[in-house]
């Protein structure tokens, strides 16, 4: 029996190659099918996402080359250049692998936890393919159950690493209660549209999109139940504004000192929190010189980045030490397991003898044998039978020079040398 994880990473392939090596949904069921069936994988689950593409397999043999010459020809690449960039780790390693992946310890962004949950879904993916068995489904629970303890047990993904994520945690800071307030966001690009689900997640009471063009605006804010304007109409939206944030591509700033002016005033010097995530700005400088603006940049917004980076790596040498815990435990269950394998088939020999001398003992009561005699005669024979092979495998090892084996059966038999002389 060996556990396998095999694959490529942001670490170690180009994007262009880990686009190549990358399954689509559609095809994931069929390739684990595929793949068990022509390595010597028994049970396998693909991992696939934009950033790594890794396969998990138990197989009874280690027989890595096997499973890369399959996925090179999956993809259409070439072994060598398949080669160059995956990694292959076995056993204990391969464990430690998939706890340090869930626990977002191999991520691009420490901590980030979306991939616990592209992790179970691989594992739901390959059950349905019938590929998960008994040994690959504890590894995933025991991943699942270490990659919680660390979530719960450290600080590796409570500090917010996105600009996006970093301006509406300043926000939060500045707005206790972010269910009374009105957030307006100006562009409807990737990275509003991060901000977008921040603050939706986050119950803001009212989002207004502001863009170019209405049908960009409108696309972005029918998902997360905002209302879309044209840039044109942002002086009416600021007034009922507490919070703007804005990352557009314009080359000059769309945001003046004297709008946010007259937006004060009608809104009685009511605070607003703006943060220009553009590069050039979309606010202009000026801004932050008035009273009741807190007006922050995307350089701040960096230096915050940064910070909460530090702590989570801070945070990622206890989560280390969880993942070691946890691999210890997971192996020393499979030892477990092993154990009980070999004591399940030595009951079932115990318990045929056993059989074999009752049904001999009932033979001979039948035909007139004294109780008494057939008693003996049983307990003699089931002795016999119980210590025949383990004492010409201890013979053969004595013979063999095995002496650390005798050892070994010394202790399994919890034998004491002295037992036969204070017996006496």
């Amino acid at each position: 029996m060996a556990f396998i994880a095999l694959g490529i990473n942001h670490k170690t392939a180009s994007v262009d190659v880990r686009e190549r090596v990358a399954f689509t949904p559609e095809q994931l069921v069929e390739a684990l099918q595929q793949l068990c069936r022509i390595t010597p994988s028994r049970e396998a689950a693909i991992l696939s996402t934009c950033n790594r593409s890794e396969l998990y397999l138990e197989q009874d043999h280690p027989s890595a080359d096997e499973v890369l010459a399959w996925l090179a020809g999956y993809h259409n690449l070439s072994l060598e250049e398949l080669r160059a960039c995956a990694y292959v780790h076995q056993d204990d390693a391969a464990v430690r692998h998939m706890m340090r992946v869930a626990s977002g310890l191999d991520s691009m962004v420490l901590g980030e936890p979306q991939i616990l949950g592209q992790m179970k879904s691989a594992y739901a993916v390959a059950r349905e393919a019938g590929t998960v068995g008994p040994l690959l489904g504890r590894l995933f629970q025991a991943t699942f159950s270490t990659a919680k303890t660390v979530r719960t047990d450290t600080a590796i993904g409570e500090n917010p690493v996105s600009v996006a994520f970093a301006a509406v945690s300043l926000a939060r800071q500045i707005f206790s209660d972010l269910h009374r307030s009105q957030a307006l966001l100006i562009g409807a690009g990737e990275t509003i549209t991060l901000v977008a689900r921040h603050l939706h997640e986050q119950g803001v009471k009212r989002i207004v999109v502001a863009n170019r063009t209405l049908e960009r605006a409108s696309l972005l804010a029918e998902e997360f139940g905002a209302h879309a304007v044209l840039l044109a109409d942002m002086p009416q939206e600021l007034v009922n504004s507490d919070i703007v944030i804005s990352s557009t591509a314009s080359q000059l700033p769309i945001l003046g000192k004297g709008a946010v002016e007259r937006a004060l005033k009608q809104r009685r010097h009511k605070p607003i929190f703006m943060v220009d995530i553009a590069v050039p700005r979309d606010i202009e400088p000026e801004v932050g010189e008035l009273d009741d603006v807190y007006l922050y940049t995307v350089d701040d917004l960096h230096e915050v980045v940064a910070e909460n980076l530090k702590s989570r790596q801070g945070a990622a040498q206890a989560a280390e030490e969880l993942v070691g815990a946890g691999v210890e435990d997971f192996m020393q269950r499979l030892r477990e397991l092993a154990a009980v394998d070999v004591l399940r088939a030595y009951r079932q020999q115990a318990e045929r003898l056993r059989d074999e001398e009752v049904a001999k003992a009932q033979r001979l009561l039948q035909n007139g044998t004294a109780a008494d005699e057939v008693l003996a005669q049983l307990a003699r024979g089931l002795t016999n039978k119980l210590l025949h092979a383990p004492s010409v495998q201890l013979k053969k090892l004595s013979a063999d020079g095995r002496f650390d084996a005798l050892a070994v059966a010394q202790e399994l038999f919890a034998l004491d040398e002295g037992s036969d002389k204070s017996s006496q």
